[in-house]
């Protein structure tokens, strides 16, 4: 019964926010308290949801100073000379724009950072966007896929690495021999960036970008404003590879990392207090309503695990799945990963999960390591998830609702998810016979 309580939950809480019957923080906050309370967990129910406020606190620190601290770098003109450069490849040809946006985004998402992935790809491509017509949710699409690869099935992105702590396996030995599947789902991501950038080509035609007159692209996009600050460009980007690379080694909590390096870009291009107060506030609506859903999310999350909806859940899938199965058991993993993580945090389901699916597959004389590779392949679907703090990011730098979001890269999602699960069959990274 708490198996089924929970299914209905997360249907209910997703028809919803497709439907836009409810905004996703309403939903987020709602939908749990009513069904927690219709399970009778009303006496721990506050501390369910601090306990899930406390678990995504320091993301939503996290996402705060860094919109903060890119859109500093972005008013000072930071990645105009990265524009500039794009342009003189793609000019206005959507099809261009859009397989640059995948090469972009596939090569800055080798960090395993979403938040990095979708800052530096939506600021230096969105203008283009904007400028020639093309739909965001093309670039969006792109860059949530293109992260789903990079970072989702690398050793040392999130999903990866949760799955070779939680069970206790070898680095090595899982990302060789998955090595052709990654660099096949990046080949399909520029594939899909081709087929979406055609289809916008067909949309609204090439767009010549003039160097001068009335269409000038520079005039249009990076006009020089106000808050320009062509002069410091090189100490700009000193301050961006600084914080990017303390975050990469680790010498402090990225939040604090965006924090300290915010208040520096703050002082150093806007000494002035009123700019300071000026550039805060351009900033600050988009970051609060990162942040709400974040904490939202967080709601979800703690009243989801508290109440052992998801245990269920996992528990129930594992005794539903026939012994005539076990040969393909690896390949049932990986197909159910897509639903599961969409649902669930990376934490929740690689921490929680995971093991559980692991056990049942030595049953049946399966190395964990297959358990684990399959488990990744599901990453494109759960960046759809409005549970990820870095989709909320995407999802507002677009200027578009997550409802919308998903209706537009479902598709995509599941078939890249498809894709690569048929590639690990293919090259050995998963066996469908043990």
């Amino acid at each position: 019964m708490l198996a089924l309580l929970g299914l209905i939950m997360v249907v209910t809480f997703t028809y919803l926010i497709m439907s836009k019957r409810l905004s996703p923080i309403v939903a987020l906050t709602v939908v749990p308290i009513v069904f927690a309370l219709i399970g009778g967990f009303a006496p721990g129910l506050g501390k369910m949801m601090l306990d899930g406020l406390k678990m995504v606190a320091p993301s939503a620190a996290l996402l705060l100073f860094a919109i903060l601290f890119f859109g500093v770098m972005i008013d000072a003109g930071l990645f105009d000379p990265l524009i500039r450069k794009i342009l003189k490849r793609v000019n206005g040809d959507p099809q261009k724009i859009a397989i640059g946006t995948a090469l972009l985004s596939l090569l800055v998402a080798l960090d395993g950072d979403g938040t990095t992935t979708y800052m530096i790809t939506c600021a230096a491509m969105l203008p283009l966007y904007k400028r020639i017509g093309m739909n965001t949710m093309i670039l969006a699409t792109i860059s949530m896929l293109s992260l789903s690869i990079m970072s989702g099935m690398s050793p040392w992105g999130g999903p990866a690495t949760r799955a070779i702590a939680a069970l206790g396996l070898d680095a090595t030995a899982y990302f060789i021999p998955m090595l052709p599947t990654m660099i096949g789902g990046a080949a399909w991501v520029v594939f899909t960036a081709f087929l979406l950038g055609r289809a916008e080509r067909k949309r609204i035609g090439n767009i010549k970008l003039e160097s001068g007159g009335g269409n000038c692209y520079i005039k249009a996009i990076l006009e020089d404003t106000p808050y320009k600050r062509p002069r410091l460009s090189y100490l700009n980007l000193a301050l961006v590879i600084v914080v990017m690379v303390a975050m990469v080694m680790g010498l402090m909590h990225a939040a604090i990392l965006f924090m300290i390096g915010f208040v520096a870009a703050l002082m150093i291009n806007y000494p002035q207090l009123d700019l300071q107060k000026e550039r805060i506030l351009a900033h600050s609506g988009n970051a609060m309503t990162v942040v709400l859903l974040v904490f939202a999310a967080g709601v979800f999350a703690g009243i989801f695990s508290g109440t052992k909806m998801v245990d269920a859940l996992a528990q129930t899938l594992v005794d539903w799945i026939p012994d005539a199965w076990s040969h393909w058991f690896p390949l049932v993993v990986a197909i159910t990963s897509m639903p599961l993580t969409f649902v669930l945090s990376n934490d929740a389901y690689y921490f929680g999960v995971v093991p559980i699916l692991a056990n049942a597959a030595a049953a049946y004389g399966i190395d964990p390591v297959e358990i684990a590779r399959a488990s990744v392949l599901g990453q494109p679907v759960h960046l759809m998830s409005p549970l990820v703090a870095s989709t909320l990011l995407l999802v507002g730098m677009v200027d578009r609702d997550i409802g919308d979001f998903q209706k537009a890269t479902v598709k995509w999602a599941v078939l890249t998810s498809l894709v690569i699960t048929a590639l690990a069959v293919l090259t050995g990274a998963i066996s469908l016979f043990v």
